[in-house]
């Protein structure tokens, strides 16, 4: 319940041998009434992203998914509600696995003169890690921050991080600036959303700022967070005069890992429909 991936994701460690179930929420904002598919589809996690496998391709996480119904009419600007379940078999092999449960409206059927059909979907992402004990830690590391001009001379700021734990991690965050030329700051500016690491993978994360920024020198502090993970680095550094990358930032000796207990509320929305996970609350004595 703390942890604000898991207010938009099914987000879970469970042993081998485990039921439990997630509702979900399908919202219409269309004027128009929407038949809507549901059904879980496999995914993975590549080059940084979390990506998605065409159609309705299965892996071994979608056979362990049950929805209590395969499609729903959602009245115009009205929701409906279904239920996933999760069934992991015993024995299974310790690991974490992802798929997505989308919610899908067709519109327009193939035919001998249109062969195309508009498919939109929008989907809820699913990370299960199985195994026998505990769930395993979630950990990552900031390395190298340079500030760097983009072809079309606006500033921003790429930063290395590195999965060091044994569960995917989504990353946001945000970057101040201070102390800059004549004592001016700027920002919080957000990390640019859509990097996803899995264990033991590296990867980028960048940071679009405002085109009149002076080039510095400034004095930073970079915050990415990931669920309850909280790393955050400072230092100081200069963007450079043309487009490319600059001198890496200084980095300040003092780095800090926090526990977020509070954070992002996250929402999956796209085209007509917004589809979000839920955690059942226990009832009330």
């Amino acid at each position: 319940m703390d942890d604000p991936r898991a207010r938009a994701f099914i987000v879970d460690h469970v042993n081998p041998g485990t039921t439990f179930s997630r509702r979900l929420q399908v919202t219409n904002s269309s004027p128009q009434r929407q038949h809507v598919q549901l059904y879980a589809a496999a995914a993975d996690i590549k080059h940084g992203r979390f990506t998605f496998a065409p159609g309705r391709t299965p892996n071994e996480l979608t056979s362990w998914i049950t929805l209590n119904r395969p499609a729903i009419d959602v009245p115009p600007h009205g929701s409906g509600e279904v239920t996933a379940t999760v069934s992991v078999p015993e024995p299974t092999i310790k690991g974490e696995r992802y798929a997505v449960i989308w919610a899908q409206v067709s519109t327009g059927k193939p035919t001998a003169k249109r062969n195309i059909a508009l498919v939109n979907r929008v989907g809820v992402r699913t990370y299960l890690d199985v195994g026998p004990e505990g769930e395993p830690p979630s950990r990552f590391r900031i390395g190298e921050v340079v500030p760097q001009r983009l072809d079309d001379g606006r500033p921003s700021v790429a930063a290395a991080v590195r999965n060091m734990g044994e569960r995917a991690i989504d990353l946001v965050g945000t970057l101040t600036l201070s102390d800059g030329p004549g004592g001016v700051w700027a920002g919080p500016y957000r990390v640019a959303p859509g990097t996803t690491l899995a264990p033991g993978q590296a990867g980028t994360i960048t940071v679009p700022l405002g085109d009149q920024l002076p080039d510095g020198p400034w004095k930073f502090q970079l915050t990415v967070q990931s669920g309850r993970t909280t790393h955050t680095v400072s230092g100081s550094f200069t963007f450079p005069a043309k487009r490319g990358q600059g001198r890496p930032a200084a980095l300040d000796s003092s780095m800090t890992t926090v526990l977020a207990l509070t954070g992002l509320v996250a929402l999956a929305a796209g085209g007509a429909l917004a589809f979000v996970a839920r955690r059942r609350r226990p009832a009330a004595p």
